[in-house]
């Protein structure tokens, strides 16, 4: 990757993961990480941006390898603290830590690699500046005679932590002097948004949802809760007389939280403006994929194929194929999003599952090369180098579920039948073998063997499949995975 080759010339290199909660159902949940991973990708400061999720790939216990740096800061994309940012991410990520996150971060040395956590996004202090952007948009000439704010946030009767950031932030607004009323509202918890009429006396009222991105609750609960009928809202016989609504976007979907991320980044506890080096085994792995596309080869479904400096791929299964009947990409990114659903667009949380559309191809230079199979394959040719190296570790069943908590701790009474049974199905269609089951691989597509890739433990989807065995409600429609 070129970013990271200039690092290494200048003496350092640094890495900066972005952590989402991802789905197994939505493939737009991924979308707004997507979005600020190019957002400070295309600032060039740092050697590399990388995306990691809970219920995607690369999932959390995967991620810290697909790094090029030994310099690593990872930051949760999540609106406030709680049960992912506290339990499952330090979790998952192995982090040796647990509970709320101090300021500055924690960090850790993993596999030789410095690996800083920090607190999420949501807590920034500078998010109250994103929030102030956002209802000088829904009301540019907002004043501080006749305006009051509504800082909106989900809560929860869970975690205290969820709504604390909605307070402190609607407490420093309210100092600042900027509006005649500053309250903090919430979807499930009280004070409930829907009591907005009995608290507000000024005439014009902003609302900005604290939420991450646009979704079911920002496009459709909380205008019904409210009476909303669009962005602006009149409101003629309230008990303050008449009242106008103006309802803004939600604070994460705004460009300037990637400003917000890089303050993170900056801050966190032990950065280094020196960067580390490049991980030796994220080198070989990626050099050896390289000899594999110089004399072309097969990956997966994919077939790479050197052409005049520049490599094309597409699914093996469009072999043959005139180029003019396929659709052409040339970045990166838009090889990720021509593959990321399946011919019947349906979301592919699982990339390895064989599934992958047909109908296109990308041609892209060598340094593209190595993003577009990342995004194509996330950690794939890492982990699949370390199995031809022999020091790939697999994590049996058992270990996966120990490890298990919240909604997910009931796996743990899964007989050894009923995983099996399930990964009959899941895994059915899956390239990888695995082998935290105890099945072995001998050989790998690094010797020549394409579909031989390597499942050192079991994914996410396996995981919420087996839940759902245990509760006796696998098969239902929409269980939320």
């Amino acid at each position: 990757m070129s970013a990271a080759r200039a690092g290494l010339e200048c003496g350092g290199m640094r890495s900066l993961v972005l952590i989402g909660h991802g789905s197994h159902l939505n493939g737009e949940s991924a979308a707004a990480v997507y979005r600020y991973a190019e957002l400070i990708r295309g600032r060039g400061l740092f050697d590399e941006v990388v995306e990691g999720y809970w219920k995607e790939e690369p999932s959390l216990r995967q991620v810290l390898k697909t790094t090029a740096s030994t310099d690593v800061t990872v930051i949760p994309m999540f609106i406030s603290e709680g049960y992912f940012t506290e339990t499952v991410i330090p979790r998952e990520l192995g982090l040796g830590h647990q509970g709320p996150v101090p300021e500055g971060g924690v960090a850790r040395v993993l596999g030789g690699r410095t690996v800083r956590y920090t607190l999420p996004y949501g807590v920034h202090p500078s998010m109250r500046d994103v929030i102030v952007a956002r209802a000088r948009e829904a009301l540019p000439d907002l004043d501080a005679g006749d305006t009051a704010l509504v800082v909106l946030g989900h809560g929860t009767t869970r975690n205290e932590n969820s709504n604390r950031v909605i307070y402190e932030n609607a407490q420093a607004l309210r100092e600042s002097g900027l509006f005649a009323e500053v309250h903090a509202l919430f979807l499930d918890e009280d004070p409930k948004v829907g009591t907005w009429p009995e608290k507000i006396r000024a005439p014009r009222v902003v609302v900005v949802p604290f939420f991450a991105s646009e979704g079911w609750h920002t496009l459709e609960t909380i205008p019904e809760d409210m009476g909303l009928s669009g962005d602006v809202t009149e409101f003629p016989d309230t008990p303050h007389g008449p009242q106008t609504v103006y309802y803004a976007k939600p604070v994460g979907t705004h460009p300037a939280v990637a400003d917000v991320i890089l303050h993170l980044a900056e801050e966190a506890r032990g950065a280094s403006e020196r960067g580390g080096d490049e991980d030796r085994g994220w080198h070989a792995a990626w050099q050896a994929l390289v000899s594999l596309a110089r004399r072309g080869g097969r990956l997966g479904e994919v077939m790479i194929v050197p052409q005049s400096g520049v490599y094309e791929v597409r699914h093996a299964l469009d072999e043959g194929r005139p180029g003019s009947e396929l659709t052409t990409v040339v970045t990166p990114e838009g090889l990720r999003d021509l593959t990321r659903r399946d011919e019947g667009g349906n979301h592919r949380p699982v990339h390895t599952l064989r599934n992958l559309p047909r109908g296109w191809r990308a041609v892209l230079s060598e340094d593209d090369l190595l993003r577009g199979v990342h995004f194509l394959y996330p950690a794939v040719v890492e982990e699949t180098y370390a199995h031809h190296c022999r020091s790939l570790r697999a994590t049996p069943w058992p270990t996966t579920a120990r490890r298990q908590t919240g909604i997910y701790a009931r796996v743990q009474r899964a007989t050894p039948e009923q995983v099996e049974h399930v990964a009959s199905e899941v895994c059915a269609g899956c390239l990888r073998t695995r082998l935290w089951a105890g099945e072995t691989l001998a050989q790998t597509f690094f010797a020549g063997v394409p579909g031989a890739i390597p499942c050192a433990e079991a994914c996410t989807l396996l995981v919420a499949e087996v839940r759902e065995e245990v509760s006796g409600k696998r098969g239902a429609a929409g269980h939320g995975h």
